[in-house]
């Protein structure tokens, strides 16, 4: 039996109306990606948001996701980014349990073949991440505990340097050289999957590969310049799937957001179109 898991990241949702940064309505964005989804071929079965669900971790900003979310009839699981706020998460998302009650929203649920866990990277008013010792504890016993199963592990900061400068400077700080270490030692983590950066970026790490998947709405500038300024832009927008065939490997997509041109055939019969 085949699993897909697919990603979502950085939303960014504001209240209805309102713009990210002064010039960008993130919720239709969201609304195209759902529709996507929604029209792909085989239904994944769940989606996993990677952080950055809305702008300022407001009430009226999680229930205006909760209505854009909506549609989606598999199970989503959410993860706090560094614009997100934990306690009104857990508030604007009550029937999510998985969420939990402690100082981190960290979890792992099965999800058909796959063990996904989700690892919190949130430092409580920053921009860049952290892990520390009780939350790599935490993953270590995961860890263990699956280590007859295929793994993904879900984290919103990436535990990597994307050359992107201004980025890194708000990446994951401390606990990269622990996480490294760590998976290192576990050959079925099949992927370390990470948001925060709106763009495709993979890196091999601690043997598996960590990889951020783009923004549904505005992208990070691609400038590998280290003085290069903060910036985004109205690329293409995209969100990731993961599908594991039984007894395969891991196979990860970039998916375009948006409905396009198309399907055309390469053949008109059995012959090649001149």
């Amino acid at each position: 039996m085949t699993t897909s898991l697919l990603q979502l990241s950085d939303l960014h949702i504001r209240e209805p109306g309102r713009l990210a940064y002064g010039r960008i309505n993130t919720a239709p964005y969201l609304v195209q990606a759902v529709a996507s989804i929604l029209r792909l071929p085989q239904q994944p079965d769940a989606v996993v948001i990677t952080g950055d669900l809305t702008d300022f971790g407001r009430a009226a900003e999680y229930g205006h996701l909760r209505e854009l979310l909506a549609p989606l009839a598999m199970p989503v699981y959410l993860m706090p980014g560094n614009h997100d706020e934990r306690a009104q998460l857990r508030q604007s998302f009550p029937g999510h349990t998985y969420l939990g009650s402690g100082e981190f929203v960290q979890y792992s649920v099965a999800i058909g073949a796959l063990q996904l866990i989700a690892l919190d990277t949130v430092v409580p008013g920053a921009s860049e991440g952290s892990l520390c010792e009780a939350r790599l504890a935490w993953l270590a016993r995961e860890l263990e505990t699956h280590r007859g199963r295929p793994m993904v592990i879900a984290m919103h900061h990436p535990p990597f340097k994307t050359l992107i400068g201004h980025m890194d400077d708000i990446g994951l700080l401390s606990g990269a050289a622990e996480l490294e270490a760590l998976v290192s030692r576990y050959p079925n983590v099949e992927r370390i999957i990470c948001g925060h950066l709106h763009r495709a970026i993979q890196v091999r790490f601690g043997g598996t590969i960590a990889a951020t998947v783009p923004s549904p709405a505005h992208q990070v500038c691609l400038d590998l310049a280290p003085d290069a300024a903060s910036a985004w832009v109205l690329e293409p927008p995209g969100f990731g799937l993961h599908v594991l065939p039984e007894g395969g490997r891991l196979v990860s997509h970039t998916v375009a957001s948006g409905q396009y041109e198309g399907p055309f055939p390469f053949h008109e019969g059995s012959a090649l179109i001149d």
